[in-house]
C-alpha cells in the first residue's frame, strides 16, 4: 500500500518513531536511524526476555536499523545524503537540536524540496515553553486529561498506557499522510509538521474547554462515572471481575430496565431525558450495581445481549489471548523472532477491504541494515563504510 513510501526515522523511543512504525505496518519502507553501540533508548525498557526488550519488539517492528552517529558533522553529512531520495523524516529532539547540528528542516529542504519532516516534542516548536522537555506524562499533565483522570477524593492518576505518546504518533501519521497528499496534488513541495504531545491528548479533551467559555464549568475527576452516561459505571460481577455498563440516551436505558426486568424505573417521570437520570445517577448506579451482584455471570450477560444492552467485561490480557473476538479477527499475531522464536503481539490494524493484511517483520537488531542501506542503497565506497565504522560515525 505505502510501498514506494521512503521514511527516516531519527527519533527515539515512542511518539515519532510509533507514527512511523504505523507506516510500516502498510509497507512503508522506514529506516530507523540509532546511536552507534547504544541503540534506541526503547531497546533498554522492560519487559525483557534475557536482553530483548518486548517493548521494543511491538514498536519498532517493520523497520530497518542503521547506525549513525548524529551528533558528528560527518554523521550529518551522512544523513543529508540519506534523505536525498527520501520523502519523510520523523524527529523528536528538543526543539533547537537539529538547527545546531544544521540538519533542521529548513537545512534538509534545501537537498529535498519534497522532504516532509514531522517534528514532535513536549510543548511544541514556538511558545514560552518550547525549550522545555517533555514526555508522555508532561502532554497528560499539561493537557487537563490527568487532572481529570481519578476519583474526586483521590490526587489526580496516569493512564495505565502511554497514551500521549500513542495519541501522537497517531496523529503524527496522519499528518504526515495529510501533508504528503498536499504535496502531490499541489506541486510537490514539502512541509514541516509541528506536533506537541499536548496538543494531541487536548485534540481528544471532548468539550471540556467550550463548556468552560460558555458555562464556567472546571471539569473535576469523577472516577467511572461520565455525564455522558447515566447510568453507567464499572460494576462488580459475582465471578469477582467487572463489567463496564453505559448508557447514553433514552432508547439504551429503556433496553437497560428490559433486561433488568425494572419497568417502574421506565414509568417514573424523574428519569425522563438524559439530564433527570443524570441528577440520580448515584441513586441508578446503586440499582445497577444491585442488580448485576446478585444476578449470575451467565444469566446477567445472557439478559444484556437478549436486550441489546452495551457492555463488555473488564478484560485482562489473560481474557484477551483466550478471546473468540480477538482470534476471529486475528487482533493477535505472531511474529517470528531470529533469538525468541514466535513471539505474539498486535495484529495490524485497521483492515481495509481491497489491501491484504500485511506480513509482520520482527523489529531489527541495532545495525542490522547498515550494509545494505549504505553499501547498496546510498553507494558508499568499502574503503568509506570502513572509514566510518572505524571513526564510530556508524
Amino acid at each position: 500500500m505505502l510501498g514506494k513510501l521512503r521514511v527516516i526515522d531519527i527519533g527515539t523511543m515512542v511518539a515519532a518513531p510509533v507514527a512511523g512504525t504505523l507506516m510500516a505496518d502498510f509497507g512503508a519502507y522506514v529506516i530507523k536511524v540509532e546511536q552507534p553501540k547504544v541503540g534506541d533508548t526503547l531497546r533498554d525498557l522492560d519487559p525483557k526476555v534475557g536482553n530483548e526488550s518486548l517493548w521494543w519488539n511491538v514498536d519498532a517492528r517493520n523497520k530497518k536499523s542503521i547506525t549513525l552517529n548524529l551528533r558528528t558533522p560527518q554523521g550529518q553529512e551522512v544523513l543529508k545524503r540519506l534523505v536525498q531520495d527520501a520523502d519523510v523524516v520523523l524527529e523528536n529532539f528538543r526543539p533547537g537540536t537539529l538547527e545546531k547540528w544544521g540538519i533542521d528542516y529548513e537545512s534538509l529542504t534545501k537537498i529535498n524540496p519534497r522532504l516532509v519532516m514531522l517534528s514532535v516534542s513536549g510543548f511544541g516548536q514556538t511558545g514560552p515553553l518550547s525549550n522545555r522537555a517533555g514526555y508522555d506524562r508532561m502532554g497528560l499533565a499539561f493537557s487537563g486529561i490527568m487532572g481529570i483522570t481519578g476519583f474526586p477524593d483521590r490526587p489526580p492518576v496516569r493512564i495505565g498506557i502511554s497514551l500521549a505518546d500513542y495519541t501522537t504518533a497517531i496523529l503524527g501519521a496522519f499528518s504526515v499522510m495529510t501533508a504528503l497528499y498536499h504535496r502531490d496534488v499541489n506541486g510537490g513541495k514539502g512541509q514541516h509538521i509541528d506536533l506537541a504531545l499536548y496538543e494531541s491528548m487536548f485534540r481528544v479533551s471532548e468539550a471540556m474547554t467550550t463548556a468552560y467559555d460558555q458555562l464556567g464549568t472546571i471539569r473535576a475527576r469523577t472516577g467511572n462515572v461520565h455525564f455522558g452516561a447515566a447510568p453507567g459505571n464499572n460494576f462488580e460481577t459475582q465471578d469477582g471481575g467487572y463489567i463496564v455498563l453505559t448508557c447514553s440516551g433514552d432508547a439504551i436505558f429503556k433496553r437497560l430496565c428490559t433486561a433488568m426486568n425494572r419497568p417502574d424505573l421506565l414509568d417514573d417521570p424523574d428519569l425522563q431525558g438524559h439530564s433527570n437520570r443524570w441528577a440520580r445517577i448515584d441513586e441508578l448506579n446503586a440499582i445497577v450495581a444491585q442488580w448485576v451482584i446478585s444476578t449470575p455471570i451467565d444469566a446477567l450477560t445472557d439478559a444484556l445481549d437478549d436486550a441489546g444492552v452495551p457492555y463488555s467485561k473488564v478484560m485482562t490480557i489473560e481474557d484477551i489471548v483466550n478471546h473468540p473476538q480477538y482470534q476471529a479477527r486475528e487482533n493477535i499475531i505472531s511474529v517470528e523472532h531470529p533469538t525468541l522464536g514466535p513471539i505474539k503481539m498486535q495484529g495490524v490494524v485497521p483492515r481495509f477491504s481491497n489491501i491484504p493484511t500485511p506480513n509482520v517483520q520482527a523489529a531489527p537488531s541495532i545495525g542490522q541494515h547498515n550494509d545494505v542501506v549504505y553499501l547498496e542503497q546510498m553507494g558508499f565506497s568499502e574503503d568509506e563504510y570502513q572509514h566510518l565504522k572505524d571513526e564510530g560515525i556508524i
